[in-house]
Parts: C-alpha cells; sequence; structure tokens
C-alpha cells in the first residue's frame, strides 16, 4: 500500500509540474530565436504570431507565419499561413530553454511563384549564399542551416504568374512532405496538388542541396505523374485557340547546373488542336525526349513519337517557355500511315470527311512544320493520300455535271489513287495549293482554295476528263477533243456536305473559245456557224435546251 501511495505522489507531482511549466516557460520567448533562424536560413524575413506550447504533442504553435518576398518582384509575402507547428525536443526545452527543432507544419500556406520577363523566378534567391549572407544577424559570424527532420505543408494554396501578365493559374489542395530537410543535402519529398481546370499531380523524388547562386537551378530527381488534366482549362494557352482534350502523363525527369532532361508518355483523350475542330474519336498516345534549359526557360524535343492506332508520326524541334504563351518550332513527318487508323482523328485537326463517309483503305504520308505561340500556330507543309478509298460518298451524284460529260457511271465509294497539295494551316483555317487529285473514274483534278475555322469551303478546281464518252458538242465547244476537256468548277458548302458547282465564268471563258476555234473552222470548210452557247451551258447544268 504504502508503494502504491508513493507512487500516486511521484504522479501527481509530475502532473502539477507539467501544468505548471507553462507558467514558467512562456513560448513567445522562443518567437525571436525562430524567427531569427529561419529568417538566417532563407535569406528572406520571416515572421511568426503569437505562440504557445503544447506539452503533450511536444511542439510549439504559431497563429501566423510570413515569409518576404525577394523586394525586386514583389513587396507582399512569398509565403503566408495561418498556423505554424515546430516540433521540439521537450527535455532541452524545459531544462535548459534549448530549441531543438524535429519537424515543422506549416497548415493551409499561400504560396506565390512569379515570373520576371527575363523567364527569372522569384524563388531563385531563397536560401542562396547571397540571400543569406543579406540576412545574417550582426551577432552571428556564420549563418546557420536549419536542418528538419520533417517538413510538411497541408492544404496549400500555389498561385503562379508572370509580371508580363495579369493572368493566374492556382494549384489546390497542396500537399507536402520532405524529410530530412537542410540546404546543403539532397531532400526526400513527395508533393500532391489539384491542377489548374482539373486533374491532379503528384511529384516523387529528391531535391538539392540548393544551388548557391539560383535556387531554381538547384538538383532535382524524380518521378511526375499527371492524371486528368484539362487541357482547355490550365489557362497557359488561350481558350480562343480551340485547345481542348484530357492529359495523362508519366515522366521522370533529372536537372543538373542549370540542365533538365525529360522523357516520358502522354495519353490524350478526346483531343481537339484547332477552333472549328472536334474531339478526336481515339486516344493520341505521345512518347518524348527532351532537354531543357532551365536558365534560358527553353528547351530541345529531342524525339516525339505520336501514334494513332497503328499510324505514326515523328516530331522533333525546339520550344520556348520564356514568355506567357509557349513558343514551337517543330517538325512533323510521316510515312505511310494507314488512312483507315486515322479517320476518328482528323476532326481534332478540323478536318472533316462528308457525312455518311469512311476511309476503309489508304496511306497517308506528311511532312510539316509547325512554328509559332502555341495559340497562334501555323503549319505549313505537304500532305500525300495514296490508294484511298472513300466508301458510302457518291462522287458521280455530287458531280453529275462532270459525270455526263465521262460517260461514267455513279458509284457508292470513291476511289482516289492519290491527292497531293500543300497545305497551311492557321487558326483562321485551312489552305491548299497546289492541289493534284487524281479519281480514275473521272480524271485529273488540280486547283487550290480554303476551309474557313466554321468548315465552310471555297475551292476553285479544273477537271482534265478522263473519258470521252458523252462529251459531244460541250468538248468541242469547250475547245478538247473528247478525252482530256478541261472543265473548271468550284466546291462550296462545308466539309461534311460539300457542293460540286460549274464555274460559269470559267465556262463561259471556255465554251467561247471553243466556239471560236469552232467557228473559224466551219468558215474554212465553208459552214455556218452554230450558236451553241446557250445549249452548252443548259447541257452543264443539268438543263433542257
Amino acid at each position: 500500500m504504502k508503494m502504491l501511495r508513493y507512487l500516486a505522489i511521484v504522479v501527481g507531482i509530475l502532473i502539477v509540474a507539467l501544468i505548471a511549466i507553462p507558467f514558467f516557460l512562456s513560448p513567445n520567448q522562443f518567437r525571436p530565436t525562430i524567427q531569427e533562424k529561419l529568417t538566417a536560413a532563407l535569406g528572406r524575413p520571416v515572421t511568426v504570431g503569437n505562440m504557445s506550447l503544447s506539452l503533450f504533442t511536444g511542439a510549439l504553435a504559431a497563429d501566423d507565419l510570413a515569409i518576404a518576398d525577394d523586394p525586386a518582384f514583389s513587396k507582399t509575402p512569398f509565403l503566408t499561413a495561418k498556423s505554424l507547428k515546430v516540433g521540439v525536443e521537450m527535455m532541452p526545452l524545459i531544462l535548459s530553454k534549448a530549441l531543438h527543432i524535429t519537424g515543422v507544419t506549416i497548415e493551409q500556406p499561400e504560396v506565390s511563384l512569379v515570373k520576371n520577363a527575363d523567364g527569372k523566378w522569384n524563388y531563385s534567391s531563397l536560401a542562396t549564399s547571397d540571400s543569406k549572407a543579406a540576412a545574417k544577424p550582426a551577432s552571428q559570424s556564420a549563418t546557420p542551416d536549419i536542418s528538419i527532420a520533417k517538413l510538411q505543408l497541408k492544404d496549400g494554396r500555389v498561385t503562379v504568374s508572370s509580371t508580363t501578365s495579369p493572368k493566374k493559374h492556382v494549384y489546390d489542395a497542396l500537399q507536402l512532405e520532405a524529410s530530412d530537410v537542410s540546404a546543403t543535402s539532397s531532400v526526400p519529398f513527395s508533393l500532391t496538388a489539384k491542377l489548374p481546370g482539373g486533374g491532379g499531380l503528384k511529384v516523387e523524388g529528391k531535391a538539392g542541396p540548393v544551388d548557391s547562386k539560383d535556387a531554381s537551378l538547384s538538383p532535382l530527381a524524380a518521378k511526375i505523374s499527371i492524371q486528368g488534366m484539362d487541357l482547355g482549362g490550365t489557362g497557359f494557352i488561350d481558350s480562343s485557340a480551340g485547345l481542348s482534350g484530357s492529359m495523362d502523363m508519366n515522366s521522370t525527369i533529372a536537372s543538373k547546373d542549370g540542365e533538365a532532361h525529360a522523357q516520358g508518355k502522354v495519353m490524350l483523350q478526346k483531343l481537339q488542336v484547332r477552333k472549328g475542330g472536334a474531339p478526336s474519336g481515339v486516344p493520341v498516345s505521345v512518347d518524348f525526349d527532351s532537354n531543357y534549359d532551365l536558365r534560358r526557360s527553353a528547351g530541345k524535343l529531342n524525339e516525339g513519337t505520336v501514334k494513332v492506332g497503328s499510324a505514326v508520326a515523328h516530331l522533333a524541334g525546339t520550344y520556348d517557355l520564356h514568355g506567357e504563351t509557349p513558343v514551337l518550332d517543330l517538325k512533323v513527318n510521316a510515312d505511310k500511315m494507314p488512312a483507315q487508323d486515322l479517320q476518328a482523328f482528323l476532326p481534332a485537326l478540323g478536318v472533316t470527311l462528308p457525312k455518311g463517309s469512311s476511309l476503309q483503305q489508304g496511306s497517308l504520308s506528311t511532312s510539316l512544320k509547325a512554328a509559332g505561340p502555341a495559340d497562334k500556330l501555323v503549319t505549313t507543309g505537304t500532305i500525300g493520300l495514296y490508294d484511298a478509298k472513300l466508301a458510302g460518298f457518291d462522287l458521280g451524284s455530287k458531280m453529275a455535271v462532270l459525270n455526263s460529260l465521262t460517260g461514267s457511271r455513279g458509284s457508292a465509294d470513291t476511289s482516289i489513287q492519290k491527292l497531293t497539295s500543300n497545305v497551311r494551316v492557321a487558326p483562321e483555317g485551312i489552305r491548299t495549293d497546289a492541289m493534284d487529285l487524281v479519281i480514275p473514274a473521272l480524271g485529273e483534278v488540280t486547283g487550290a482554295g480554303t476551309m474557313a475555322a466554321d468548315n465552310s469551303l471555297d475551292f476553285n478546281m479544273v477537271a482534265a476528263l478522263s473519258s470521252s464518252g458523252g462529251v459531244g458538242a460541250v468538248s468541242g465547244l469547250l475547245g478538247g477533243g473528247g478525252k482530256g476537256t478541261k472543265l473548271p468548277f468550284k466546291i462550296q458548302g462545308t466539309a461534311s456536305d460539300p457542293k460540286f458547282v460549274p464555274d460559269v465564268n470559267g465556262v463561259a471563258t471556255g465554251v467561247a473559245k471553243g466556239m471560236l476555234g469552232n467557228l473559224a473552222g466551219n468558215l474554212a470548210k465553208g459552214q455556218k456557224g452554230k450558236s451553241g452557247l446557250t445549249d452548252a451551258l443548259g447541257g452543264l447544268f443539268g438543263k433542257k435546251n
């Protein structure tokens, strides 16, 4: 019984001591020390609010936290938080009032990342040798480095902006965990956040030691995972450009001495790349390998492989992230891509097949260059479609006039021997020049024209007919002898519902020339010249005399 009594007395004394300690140990007396150490370590003025002590959790808590920004960027704080918890070793704190930090937890931090016109970030001077020296207290002969066993940021928000633009990009629900934190070591960390516009980001790896001159150039080795990123909602590219879709990415990145190397895989769902287009009906995958210069905010795409089904295209070139909008200079090359695999992707490029039709065979080759700001990208080059079948499109019924001249019969499908053209794709639409289309049932069609952003067509074409059947007097009036007769026409309407219309001016000119030729021939034979203009034009439009 005496033993229990003594034990109860000891426990009672300890409880009283624990209750009494806060009255003799004021937590706020450690506030100057904490502020001084953090200021010296970060090279930025740091302030903390009213502090309290929890003996049971072994932590000092502060109501507020603020870390100043680089004065070259802003007078507002770089980081603010509603609360700060500092884990400490209790026995040294109680017995000798020594502050040994074991962990730091920052609740609901608000971080502002700003890039200036030269591409430099406001965190570049954080914890560097110059900033530490500038912030060093006069009483210290050397700037101490803080070592923290565990650092946590909970439920944070990061706002990314530029001094050259009012746009801001917000990353919510930030969670960061790092261990053995020191400016002089490689720090393991894990970070998650919600992306602007939707989707999630996860980064795991090691960062540091902090570059003594520029924190943004500190070494990094990490795995990056992005899930469900809304391309149209990020705000990095103007939404009016028409870019939309969902992106998943898995990548590795390693940087050292200001040079970064990244490689990985991107998967794009429902991709749309230009205004007036429509979401792709098939996923698009991109394997990439890239080098990036952190000082210049510019990089080189060493190799990019784009896959749509079994169709493969290759990318290479440069990109510049220096300004608000990425600037690209890329080359795209592809050889003998199966046309059938591409047809569900074509709407993403703003290319629409005639309603009810489909590409059931053929191959597509292309050589293109895409250059300019990402939201105003201009793509130029050549394309070629060979041995293709456009099923479900009766060209004969659409071009009844030409069909009557060639004497051929309509078909439910249209066979294309080749289609080659120079192209220019820009936000305002698609332009084709030097188009050369060979359709065995018809002949060779050449010309040029445009497809606007709303898919409206305006093409001027000339058909060199391959058959003399049914040509008759019209062929003669056009100055031809049957086979090879050239007939100008226009393609109007929309890509999904094209309208083939005879070029009245072109036909009239051809008829006039043909009539003069016939008249001269008839006069030479002593015959009277017939006025066949009305009959000819009536026949071209499918009308009776």
